[in-house]
């Protein structure tokens, strides 16, 4: 068990101070809660459960001892904690989040001051690649410029080779998000690739990508096994992001349309399906709701993955009446999965299975498969993504 210097402080984890394997008893017992009628499996943990993350974000202070910080925020407030030493992130964007407090002291880049709106930088955002550490590298500034930006970025790069690409993101609005609207790539291509069970993905900086990618490989293996897919079967992937889901799905599937609402992060998955030569699987930016009302077709499997607030009341009314034969509702929040799963009355849920994809902290994945108790005998028809336009567009002309 290590110790964390800041752990009474911090609001990133909250159970860092305790056993590792008291913390995975406590979420699987929160999981059984949620579903006391239902056998849930046993957690599936990590083996070494530290420096996990590879997505890492800090903000920038001022300390009047050592200058220039790299930081979190404590619980419920917006004091400043260090995080360069941080134990459950990335030990190589740990040693960058130092390198950049040293080399913007040097250079006299001031930390942005959200009170006063002076200073100039805000935050890091570091993604580190799982497969061979590349990097990329989101400098986010609260100026309309970034001073010495030459200097800073030519000698991270020489400290670091790892670091494949850098981005100049602006953001001085008075906002909790990190990022602007704005984003300006200042060395390589603007974005780092990274490997699932031999699949190539690229990650923008915008786009979802799992934070502990050696625990998303095992979860995505969960999700599929419980599919069980068949060279005949259509997947409609909602939620899909930069179609982790639906490239790995379409490999055991005859079919798959993934949807999601990030445009960039549709673009990347379009790009990942050319860049691994898989033909059968499409991608559309759109709203998952309205897009399953206007299906004609019921696919065989539905795969959700949906953000911490999971889906609405009216989507899930929308996806029972669609009727799919499976769906596997992978989530980061058991609790709005649970809440989400009871507005489907005509399934039934036949497995539960946690997964610790956030150490120490009070989060847990868990994947469910439910199983439709009265799975549609209509006769099927063929849809694809021309299809579905064209019958959009009937719909609207009709209108």
């Amino acid at each position: 068990m290590k110790q964390c210097e800041n752990a009474s402080k911090c609001g990133g984890c909250q159970t860092i101070d305790k056993e590792y394997k008291e913390t995975t008893w406590q979420k699987f017992r929160d999981v059984c809660r949620l579903y006391p009628k239902k056998k849930v499996n046993e957690i599936i943990a990590m083996d070494n459960p530290y420096h996990y993350r590879h997505k890492v974000y800090a903000s920038f202070a001022y300390d009047p001892n050592i200058k220039m910080i790299a930081c979190m925020y404590e619980k419920n407030s917006h004091r400043t904690v260090k995080s360069t030493d941080c134990l459950i992130q990335h030990t190589l964007a740990n040693a960058i989040l130092k390198k950049i407090c040293t080399l913007a002291d040097s250079l006299g880049i001031m930390p942005y001051n959200e009170d006063s709106g002076q200073g100039v930088l805000r935050h890091a955002y570091i993604r580190v690649a799982k497969q061979n550490n590349d990097v990329m590298l989101v400098l986010v500034i609260g100026s309309k410029m970034l001073p010495s930006s030459s200097a800073l970025c030519n000698e991270l790069r020489k400290s670091f080779p790892q670091i494949k690409t850098i981005i100049v993101n602006r953001n001085s609005g008075h906002t909790s998000m990190i990022l602007g609207a704005k984003n300006s790539v200042v060395y390589g291509p603007g974005y780092i690739y990274d490997y699932i069970d031999g699949l190539k993905f690229r990650i923008s900086p915008t786009s979802f990508y799992q934070v502990n990618p050696a625990v998303a490989e095992k979860l995505y293996a969960i999700a599929l096994d419980m599919a069980d897919l068949k060279k005949s079967d259509k997947v409609l992937d909602v939620c899909c992001g930069i179609g982790t889901v639906s490239l790995l799905a379409a490999r055991k599937a005859g079919y798959v349309m993934g949807v999601e609402i990030n445009e960039e992060a549709v673009a990347d998955a379009i790009r990942n399906a050319k860049n691994n030569k898989i033909k059968n699987a499409e991608f559309l930016a759109a709203d998952a709701r309205q897009l399953v009302d206007d299906l004609i077709d019921t696919p065989d499997v539905v795969f959700l993955d949906p953000p911490r607030n999971g889906m609405s009341e009216a989507f899930m009314q929308s996806l029972e009446k669609l009727g799919p034969k499976k769906i596997v509702y992978i989530s980061c929040n058991p609790e709005t999965q649970a809440s989400d799963i009871a507005f489907l009355k005509n399934y039934t849920i036949k497995e539960i299975q946690p997964v610790d994809q956030f150490p120490f902290t009070r989060h847990v994945e868990t994947v469910c498969l439910l199983s439709n108790r009265k799975p549609d005998t209509k006769v099927r028809i063929d849809v694809d993504l021309e299809d579905y336009y064209r019958i959009k567009d009937a719909k609207k002309n009709q209108n």
